[in-house]
């Protein structure tokens, strides 16, 4: 006889996917590894992940209900319902399910992380569950309660469980010439330590060395885990470093592209001409052009713009737009000249 994937998960058939979800994060919190020391645990842990690998896949789901376990994974096939031609019997697909799924990587994508007791067993960088504050509310609330029952906060109240300050967040200005070299920022923080008595706080100062990589884009994040205010009742919170770039005088950024805004008179922008570029490295590049610019056309000069992030030696491009200047005034001469050249 096949495997009950809704009795192990708790769920009556016909449950919606988020009360299938619900019911996965219920059981596998119970028996996971690093919490459920008992034998037998792990291999309720794999069976959990499997279950919800089927009842949260709508195709899967579907085999199952029909045929069960065994024929989902003996490969029974299943005739697709509908309207169509001839022919009898089941004319569908033949599928073999195996679960071939990381029971922990599966844990670790529904809840943010790959161990949420780390706060209760020793250390880490997460909240007391070690969740994403998405789940905190469930979790501090009916399950926080079950780990009670189950001995998990064992000689603890949930009123005593400390939990983790919000972020502080700082801004950190960049040049465009800083991103495109790399740097290494020294930051100044002011925080607050428990004295020896575990009581009384006294202040401190910090510094944090941000190494900024050739390349990264503006809203990149650098977090130094609980580098904040630490008083007897929290976790300290985490410092967190948001890239910012500076205004340019000369350029603009556009991920890993920069803009260059070339100024050139209207005599230059009819009958062509050299414009010099300044690049990001302090290079210059003559940008030669025979063709009408019209005002606010773009030219592209390949792989001079910021490194790439991920791939530092490629780089974006620079593109050049031209700003036409006119001239304010004209004499009666120049424009009878400029009439008679220019088409009607």
């Amino acid at each position: 006889m096949g495997k009950d994937y809704y009795g192990i998960l708790g769920v009556r058939k016909g449950a919606s996917k988020e009360d299938v979800k619900k019911a996965y994060r219920q059981q596998a919190m119970q028996y996971h590894p690093d919490k459920n020391k008992s034998p037998g645990a792990e291999e309720r842990f794999k069976e959990i992940a499997e279950a919800y690998d089927v009842l949260s896949d709508p195709e899967k789901k579907r085999i199952y209900d029909h045929v069960g376990e065994e024929g989902l994974k003996g490969g029974v096939g299943l005739a697709h319902q509908g309207g169509g031609g001839g022919g009898g019997g089941h004319g569908g697909t033949t599928r073999t399910y195996t679960f071939h799924g990381d029971p922990h990587a599966m844990f670790s994508e529904l809840f943010g992380g790959s161990n949420p007791f780390e706060e209760f067993f020793g250390g880490g960088n997460m909240n007391p569950l070690g969740v994403s504050s998405g789940m905190g509310d469930i979790l501090r609330g009916d399950l926080l309660r079950s780990f009670g029952r189950r001995g998990g906060t064992e000689g603890h109240s949930i009123s005593s469980v400390r939990v983790q300050d919000p972020p502080v967040v700082h801004n950190l200005n960049v040049s465009l010439e800083e991103v495109f070299s790399g740097c290494t920022k020294k930051m100044r923080i002011i925080r607050k330590r428990l004295n020896p008595d575990g009581q009384t706080t006294r202040s401190e100062d910090k510094i944090l060395e941000v190494d900024i990589k050739r390349g990264w884009k503006e809203g990149t994040k650098i977090i130094f885990p609980k580098e904040g205010d630490e008083t007897p009742t929290n976790i300290p919170a985490d410092v967190v470093f948001v890239v910012k770039d500076k205004p340019h005088p000369v350029f603009r950024r556009s991920g890993s592209d920069i803009y260059y805004n070339a100024k050139i008179s209207l005599r230059d922008a009819l009958c062509g001409g050299t414009v010099n570029v300044p690049s990001i490295d302090g290079r210059t590049i003559p940008v030669a052009n025979t063709d009408v610019l019209r005002p606010g056309i773009q030219r592209r000069i390949k792989w001079e713009g910021l490194p790439l992030t991920r791939y530092p030696n490629p780089r974006g491009d620079m593109v050049v737009e031209y700003e036409v200047i006119f001239p304010q005034r004209l004499s009666q001469s120049t424009k009878d000249a400029i009439a008679q050249a220019l088409p009607p």
